[in-house]
């Protein structure tokens, strides 16, 4: 599973001083590698959204090192969010908050909210607490694409275009964070997480959750999200053998995401055997998508996972995979916001 490593000095002094040169940096988190900017540093930013081909509307979640300067980028801390930052952070919770006045429009997408959070993972507490600032990223792949969980899934996606990626690791989540807004006396879930909606219920009371007229745009709620490259199907687990005999008359290769070992020999299928446990399949999600997309095939059958709320991430992630794949099914995401919007971890 996942190691917690820490950045020798010459890694971080040379993290810090690209952050502080306005350029940008991939370093890890618990859930996924972020791609960050000095979040005051407005061509900093910019290259952010040039690197991953993300519109500019598409807000950034502010890293933080602790709750302590919260009030450089919040007007306002309402108590349910203290509640809840006391509780789950550090750790993988994003809270949409009332934003700061001095806040740059690419962090908030234009909006009147900003996103922030304290990751948990040490190498991204070094950095943080070292460069002594507020830290924008989004997850540290292209636009639109599988989110990475190690340093050589960034290095695959931007080769020598990011100057520094310091490397923590696999992810020890492997899934974005939990994102819950706190805005005019309303709590709601806008992305689901490891944190699930009874554990945010448990601190605050009500919490609303799934789509609303007057949600703001926010990172990884875009319809067709998390993707790899070759088309992604969800199967029921019972018809995963029927499709493979289909698919295969015309010699497709097809590639299986399943929780179960296949009932046959298929010459012509990777099968990837992800197992039942929760966290295992959750922090191994990405990197199985990835190792099926390099597999040569023209499809990728995933079984369709458990409905109970503890699988709610990975559905929302799986959901919007397959929506990519086809669009006309993109309307169905349970919970999707109705405007296309970003990934961030």
């Amino acid at each position: 599973m996942a190691r917690a490593v820490r950045a020798t000095q010459v890694e971080l002094d040379a993290a810090v001083q690209a952050l502080r040169d306005g350029d940008v940096v991939a370093f890890p988190t618990e859930t996924v590698y972020g791609l960050g900017a000095n979040a005051q540093h407005e061509s900093a930013l910019r290259k952010i959204f040039e690197l991953k081909g993300r519109p500019t509307t598409h807000p950034l979640i502010v890293h933080l090192d602790s709750a302590r300067f919260l009030h450089r980028w919040t007007r306002d801390m309402p108590a349910a969010a203290a509640r809840l930052a006391e509780k789950f952070w550090p750790g993988p919770l994003t809270l949409v908050l009332p934003r700061a006045d001095n806040i740059s429009e690419l962090i908030t997408g234009g909006q009147d909210t900003v996103a922030v959070r304290v990751p948990s993972h040490p190498m991204a507490q070094q950095l943080l607490t070292a460069f002594g600032g507020g830290i924008a990223a989004p997850s540290a792949n292209r636009y639109g694409h599988v989110s990475p969980t190690r340093a050589e899934h960034v290095r695959e996606e931007f080769g020598e275009a990011v100057r520094v990626v310091l490397d923590g690791g696999e992810c020890r989540v492997g899934l974005e964070s939990t994102i819950v807004a706190c805005l005019r006396g309303e709590v709601r879930l806008l992305r689901p997480g490891q944190i699930t909606l009874t554990q945010l219920r448990r601190e605050v009371g009500e919490v609303a959750s799934g789509p609303s007229a007057d949600a703001p745009r926010m990172p990884g709620s875009a319809r067709a999200h998390y993707a790899p490259a070759t088309p992604l199907r969800l199967v029921a687990a019972g018809q995963l053998e029927r499709e493979i005999a289909y698919l295969s008359r015309d010699g497709v290769r097809i590639g299986v995401l399943a929780q179960r070992p296949p009932l046959g020999s298929y010459p012509s299928v990777t099968w990837v055997n992800a197992g039942t446990r929760l966290d295992a399949y959750a922090h191994d999600l990405y990197a199985h998508l990835r190792t099926l997309d390099k597999a040569g095939t023209t499809c990728l059958l995933v079984q369709d996972i458990p409905a109970d709320e503890r699988w709610a991430a990975v559905r929302d992630r799986l959901t919007r995979a397959a929506a990519a794949s086809n669009p006309d099914e993109a309307g169905a995401v349970e919970g999707a916001a109705p405007t296309d919007l970003g990934d961030a971890p």
